[in-house]
């Protein structure tokens, strides 16, 4: 806490808006936009390197959280003020920083995609930025952010190597999936526990529900998606643009419309999640490819 009332001595309006910039590069509605344009319109193989790292930080993030249940810096000490608008979107333990988590998961895969220098450092200086901001805000404690960073560069480095052990080896990709999904099964699970043992609220283990939602989707939209359609990126631009919106458009309907009609419960929140995740990965080019809209192309009979 001694660090965090230093940076709140120094704090200054336009140091504020500075960091209340940076850290939205560690909101999940920015990551999965980002997630969404590479998978779609860019690189396929890049965007299942993040998903699978983003989404696998999570399940570990949220898992710690409610292990810890370490309260947020203006809980542990009430006289502590973190910056206001910062505040209504720190929801949940304090205990490890899920935007920090978020951020090196997304730019810790890109800065070792990347060839170029300063494209790597671009991408080392976002996530390092995203977790001062959490800190300088007064929203997540040092040893929120730091460890939340260390465990997912692990897991960075971790499922790069991994991928790269299973190309040369041409051991099956399913099999990532199938560890995924064991992996989300468990994170429902540990939270139900520790639900019905009084140890969390229901909030708590709803934010894990979700994660597991998102890890299940993941893991059964990429092998549907790997095995049934295999699609590509090749077409024109304004297609590209077009498939974006569109998507994105279905995407925002399937979260806001889902939680206004079924709800956010553990079970419905899970699915909801699930469905987002499925229409995102393997529903879209499996629509486009039987209606043909054009916006992915796919390898003919004799290539497949």
């Amino acid at each position: 806490m001694d660090f965090l009332r230093f940076l709140a001595q120094h704090r200054t309006p336009a140091g504020e808006a500075v960091f209340q910039f940076f850290t939205y590069f560690g909101q999940e509605l920015l990551i999965i936009l980002i997630l969404c344009l590479i998978y779609w319109c860019l690189h396929k193989k890049l965007a299942y390197q993040i998903g699978l790292t983003f989404f696998a930080s999570g399940l570990l993030m949220q898992i710690l959280k409610i292990a810890f249940r370490i309260p947020r810096p203006w809980i542990l000490d009430p006289e502590f003020e973190a910056v206001a608008s910062a505040v209504t979107a720190a929801t949940g333990y304090s205990f490890p920083s899920g935007h920090t988590q978020a951020a090196t998961a997304l730019f810790g895969t890109l800065a070792l995609f990347f060839k170029k220098t300063w494209q790597k450092v671009m991408c080392v200086f976002l996530f390092l930025a995203v977790g001062f901001s959490r800190m300088y805000l007064g929203v997540h404690t040092p040893k929120d952010v730091l460890v939340s960073m260390a465990l997912t560069l692990l897991i960075v480095f971790g499922i790069s190597r991994l991928i790269s052990y299973m190309e040369t080896h041409h051991v099956p990709s399913s099999l990532i999936g199938i560890i995924l999904a064991l992996c989300s099964v468990f994170t429902a699970v540990f939270a139900f526990v520790f639900l019905k043992c009084q140890l969390i609220e229901a909030k708590y283990a709803a934010d894990c529900f979700k994660a597991a939602g998102t890890g299940i989707g993941f893991a059964l939209s990429w092998y549907l998606e790997h095995t049934c359609l295999n699609f590509e990126n090749k077409v024109p631009l304004k297609k590209q643009t077009l498939k974006f919106v569109v998507g994105i458009c279905v995407t925002a309907v399937l979260e806001f419309g889902f939680k206004y009609v079924i709800g956010d419960g553990l079970l419905l929140g899970g699915l909801r999640y699930f469905i987002i995740v499925f229409w995102a990965i393997c529903l879209f080019p499996m629509l486009d490819k039987k209606f043909s809209w054009g916006f992915f192309s796919f390898p003919s009979k004799s290539q497949s």
